[in-house]
């Protein structure tokens, strides 16, 4: 299934796959096809099942994990947090998605640079987009998208107020890009290290227990 933000990209090279084919230009008519194939692999939209256990927290990205280490950052949250990068190369889906199930806070978009991802100082310099959720038991989780050197535009699908379940699509990056998820580290327990590949709604990133 294509995302219908892909659309307007692979619609393009479609039209003008077919002008090129009326014209008599094979090589450049399968040109632009093969770029309409790829856009549409690039704006695909898998479905995703995730396991709905609410101490559960699910990866919000496809990718490869960058970063998964503690550290404090006091403009989030008053206390140590988990952190968890995930790179998302051009060929991943940059469909992301809802680590837990509960209800949308903020939605805040960050005007910045456009530095390689793959760098950590692209946090604090790059274009984002923070989103914070609030599970049912009040514990807070940050997702924040992260646009990088081709990555030039972030789209969020989700808006304050707005009640999700894990798993749901919040947003989407346009090409390789990067996300960061943020929760509190009292009692959490994390499933995942540096370097493993994960898959947004389904992969299980860490356990965090529900508040009594």
């Amino acid at each position: 299934m294509i995302h219908p933000e892909g659309k307007p990209y692979i619609t393009i090279p479609l039209l003008a796959s077919g002008l090129a084919a009326l014209f008599k230009k094979p090589k450049t008519s399968l040109f632009f096809l093969s770029g309409a194939l790829a856009l549409a692999y690039f704006f695909r939209n898998p479905r995703r099942e995730p396991l709905l256990d609410p101490e559960l927290v699910i990866s919000p990205a496809d990718g490869k994990v960058v970063i998964c280490q503690v550290e404090e950052k006091k403009e989030l949250f008053e206390g140590p947090l988990y952190r968890i990068g995930i790179f998302m190369r051009l060929w991943d889906v940059h469909i992301n998605r809802s680590p837990v199930s509960g209800k949308v806070l903020k939605v805040v978009h960050e005007r910045g640079g456009h530095l390689p991802v793959f760098h950590n100082e692209a946090f604090e310099k790059n274009e984002k987009i923070y989103y914070l959720f609030e599970r049912e038991d009040g514990t807070p989780f940050w997702v924040v998208q992260i646009a990088g050197l081709f990555a030039r535009r972030a789209k969020n699908f989700v808006l304050p107020g707005d009640d999700l379940v894990a798993g749901d699509p919040i947003g989407i990056i346009k090409f390789s890009s990067r996300v960061e998820l943020f929760f509190p580290y009292d009692g959490g327990e994390l499933f995942v290290k540096e370097g493993q590949r994960v898959f947004a709604g389904e992969t299980v990133l860490a356990k965090v227990p529900l508040k009594t």
